[in-house]
Parts: C-alpha cells; structure tokens; sequence
C-alpha cells in the first residue's frame, strides 16, 4: 500500500513539474545563421560588398534595402539589420546575418539560431 501511495505522489507531482518549465513560444521563429568570414569583400547579390562588420543580412525574398528587426528567442537580444543579399540558400534556413549581426544577437558559438523577423518602417 506504501508503494502505491509513493508512486501515485512521484505521478502526480511530474506533469506540475514539467509545466513548471515549459518552452519559450518560438511561433513564428525561423532559423538564422551568419557568413562565413571568406566571403567578406565579394559582390553580394545587391552589388554591395560584402562586410561581416556591418549589421546587413541575405534573405530569399525580402527587397534590397529593407530594415529587419531580428529577435533571438532563446535569449531576447535584438539586432536590426538592411538585407543586402539573397540567401541563404542551405534548406531550412531563412536568413543569414553578418558576424557583427550574428555577436549582437549571443549566437556565435552555437553558429545557428531560431529569430522572430519583424520588418523596420
């Protein structure tokens, strides 16, 4: 009886548990990467050259010269950066920032991210 009656408490404090803890909403989070430092002073798709100190972006579909507002959801820092290029173009990857872009952001070291975008006006 002991051992039903622990086992029913340990059950019954798991899913409180768990709630507890529960995710960050990412609903409507994309995936993000930065560029690799060879490709710093090579045409982007606009003509600009490219600068891994700027605080530009590729992105498939958004106009050159566009403002985005870029939200890490694992981490809350923003950075807002122009769209200069197109890309990137690895599946399941939205959009690719400069190094400059991809420090503001704390994603570095892990070299992907999950992003809210939110066009500037």
């Amino acid at each position: 009886m002991r051992f039903v009656t622990a086992l029913f408490l340990i059950v019954s404090v798991i899913p409180q548990t768990v709630h507890a803890h529960a995710p960050k909403d990412t609903s409507g989070a994309v995936t993000a990467s930065y560029y690799s430092s060879k490709y710093n002073h090579r045409r982007t798709a606009s003509g600009e050259r490219f600068n891994n100190g700027a605080m530009t972006a590729a992105h498939r579909t958004y106009p050159f010269g566009t403002r985005l507002r870029l939200t890490n959801v694992s981490n809350n820092r923003t950075a807002t950066v122009r769209v200069n290029d197109r890309g990137p173009f690895v599946d399941g990857r939205e959009i690719s920032v400069t190094k400059r872009a991809a420090q503001k952001l704390g994603f570095v070291h892990q070299g992907l991210t999950q992003v809210r975008i939110e066009q500037v006006h």
